[in-house]
């Protein structure tokens, strides 16, 4: 997502020249094609002109140090502009009631049904809550079946009633189990219905007007483009909803809906959902997003990624193992499966500074680590525990019940051993630095 607006406004901004200070001349040619930029990105017009005629107002008359090019300066008003765009502030979610409900609206295949699953994984896991998933599309075919499937995958119950078709009367039964059954969060997934259509927006009104919902997110999916703003405008008119859903930010979309979204309707964007896995959703965070869209990357979610899959005991594990030359297949597996709960491969060395224009054209698949798996699951307990153990019999072996080649395994092997060699010499690395400190100190 916003790869070519990224680009395009990286070349706008190579257009500014000039020392001193930003005018009027030098900084028209740069706004109008950051402008033309964000139009190409299906950005609303008015907001578009907007956000052009703002960060002029800002630009202009600034006085340029000697030390930066007007360009980095304007990099910098740029930035702020578009953190303000996209709402400023981080906006997370409300639970005040206990049960706490959450009312999940939406377009039919906005992904209502899946992000409801994210969320309750995530509240689950990360915020120590009882979710209780709500069945309420009595419409789409196998919807509940979805969402039961969604359930068993995070270990969540499911209430739903498949021969009642009154999604008020489900939604009130699902509360009152809640209260019986211990459930602090309950998150009400509805049918996905047209703005257009009266008789179903009448009826998720009906549904909001029963339980009264603590937050009511509207589930928009980001490569609709334009459409999603005026589809928000339409849902927020009928249920006043407290924030959007922007999921498929991992599809090939332009990415104008987040970035006109928030102006049109003024409701913030609480979450995004990038990709398939139920471990894929964020927090939208504007300031992060303005990062990427500028090229800076976004080491602060990659980080945050790494500390929610690796915890500090299994490090210190793996530490003595690899301090010993213990470190075998069986960890490296383990850190493979732990890479691959972070996320798109891509979108994760995209969010590296500097990385997302070198990668852009590349075809990163999330299959890469397909044959390494493969290799390894091949082997005998034994030859995982201790690789030294595989002879040439051994590695052929491994090679057709893998369906790779002897050079896959011998390739393998070499990356084991480099993997070993290097982390140990940045764990003595860390060692002598630690060991100078204390003499400093001394």
């Amino acid at each position: 997502m916003f790869e070519n607006l990224s680009d395009r406004i990286d070349r706008s901004l190579k257009l500014l020249k000039g020392e001193g200070k930003i005018t009027e001349i030098n900084v028209a040619e740069t706004l109008k094609d950051i402008r033309k930029a964000l139009l190409d990105a299906d950005v609303n017009y008015k907001v578009a002109k907007t956000f052009t005629d703002s960060v002029k107002e800002k630009a202009l008359g600034q006085n340029v140090l000697k030390s930066i090019r007007p360009s980095q300066l304007m990099v910098k008003i740029v930035h702020r502009e578009l953190t303000a765009l996209m709402g400023g502030e981080t906006a997370g979610i409300h639970l005040k009631n206990n049960p706490a409900v959450i009312l999940m609206s939406g377009l039919q295949g906005s992904g209502k049904t899946t992000f409801s699953g994210k969320l309750a994984k995530m509240l689950k896991s990360k915020k120590d809550k009882h979710p209780l998933l709500v069945a309420c599309d009595i419409y789409r075919p196998a919807a509940v079946e979805q969402l039961k499937v969604l359930g068993e995958q995070i270990n969540v119950p499911v209430y739903s009633e498949p021969e009642n078709k009154n999604p008020v009367q489900i939604a009130q039964n699902a509360i009152t189990h809640a209260k019986r059954s211990g459930a602090d969060v309950v998150i009400i997934d509805t049918a996905g219905r047209l703005a257009i259509d009266e008789q179903m927006m009448d009826e998720i009104a009906s549904v909001k007007a029963a339980v009264k919902p603590d937050e009511v997110l509207f589930v928009v999916d980001a490569m609709t483009g334009q459409d999603a703003v005026n589809t928000a405008k339409e849902f927020n008119s009928r249920l006043d909803f407290q924030g959007v859903v922007l999921t498929k930010l991992d599809g090939d979309t332009r990415g104008g809906a987040a970035l006109s979204i928030r102006s049109v309707v003024n409701k913030p964007i609480k979450f995004v959902g990038t990709g398939e896995k139920m471990e894929a959703i964020d927090l939208f965070h504007p300031d992060r997003m303005a990062d990427r869209i500028l090229g800076m990357g976004d080491i602060v979610s990659l980080v945050e990624r790494a500390q929610e899959q690796f915890n500090e005991d299994e490090a210190r594990r793996l530490q003595k193992k690899i301090a010993k030359s213990r470190f075998d297949f069986n960890d490296f597996l383990s850190q493979i499966h732990q890479i691959k709960k972070m996320g798109n491969l891509k979108d994760l060395a995209s969010m590296i500074p500097g990385m997302g224009k070198a990668i852009k054209d590349l075809d990163i698949n999330d299959d890469a680590f397909k044959n390494i798996e493969a290799i390894i699951c091949s082997m005998t307990p034994a030859e995982r525990s201790n690789p030294g153990i595989l002879t040439g019999s051994r590695k052929a072996r491994i090679a057709k019940g893998s369906g790779t080649t002897t050079f896959d395994v011998n390739k393998l092997l070499k990356q084991l051993d480099n993997t070993l060699k290097m982390v140990k010499m940045m764990t003595a690395a860390n060692a002598r630095g630690k060991g100078d400190f204390m003499k400093k100190r001394k």
